[in-house]
């Protein structure tokens, strides 16, 4: 039997520490992964409406792309907080990069806050299912976007993004698996690795970074 399990915020390379000694205690399959990967920082980003602003602009867009769009963005006086930006008009934002369809959501997103809709002291207090699907409920963001704010923006230790095509390949290849999962067989699997799925990312995606740039190794 495990002792309890830590579930701190993954905002310190002291807590993925924790996490990881934990996550490889509950599956030992994880230590030849790790050996392949190597050491991972926590990646933080701002907590609340900025960052789910941030999240929604580095949506399927390179990180360099999402890098520059997201500089561009938060210069715009009152970009940040979820009245100024009520205040921006569609050509301000859009012409910093931003899509129609990324400019809605995030108008969306300003109007939940500012109606005390969207709460995002609520979010952080919820376990991981029931966060994504508080978060999913308001119009423009899908499960991707709630995990990936969860986990960069909230440190939430408990959350891992199925639906991320890099984490099931790397978890298909560093596990050794016939086939890649689709997302309901990963979302499956990653219960194992519970209360430390965020960790578990975190480390497929470091794994996943390592093995393209092996020779011989195509994910």
């Amino acid at each position: 039997m495990h002792d309890k399990l830590p579930t701190e915020r993954l905002d310190s390379e002291d807590a993925v520490a924790r996490h990881l000694t934990a996550l490889i205690a509950r599956d030992p399959r994880l230590a030849v992964v790790y050996e392949r990967a190597g050491p991972f920082p926590p990646r933080t980003a701002p907590r609340g409406f900025a960052g789910l602003a941030k999240v929604v602009c580095g949506q399927q867009l390179s990180v360099a792309s999402a890098n520059a769009i997201w500089a561009r963005f938060e210069a715009l006086p009152g970009a940040l907080d979820p009245q100024g930006y009520l205040g921006l008009d569609e050509e301000t934002v859009r012409g910093v990069g931003f899509s129609l369809g990324k400019f809605r959501t995030v108008r969306a997103i300003a109007e939940a806050v500012v109606a005390g809709d969207l709460d995002f002291a609520r979010v952080e207090a919820l376990p991981a299912e029931e966060a994504v699907a508080y978060l999913t409920a308001h119009r423009g963001i899908g499960p991707w976007t709630a995990e990936i704010y969860l986990m960069f923006c909230a440190g939430h230790p408990d959350v891992f993004p199925a639906g991320d095509l890099a984490l099931q390949k790397a978890v298909a290849h560093g596990l050794g698996l016939d086939a890649q999962p689709s997302i309901k067989q990963l979302i499956e699997l990653a219960r194992e690795w519970s209360p430390h799925r965020a960790t578990a990312a975190l480390l497929f995606w470091r794994y996943y970074a390592a093995m393209r740039g092996r020779e011989g190794i195509v994910l």
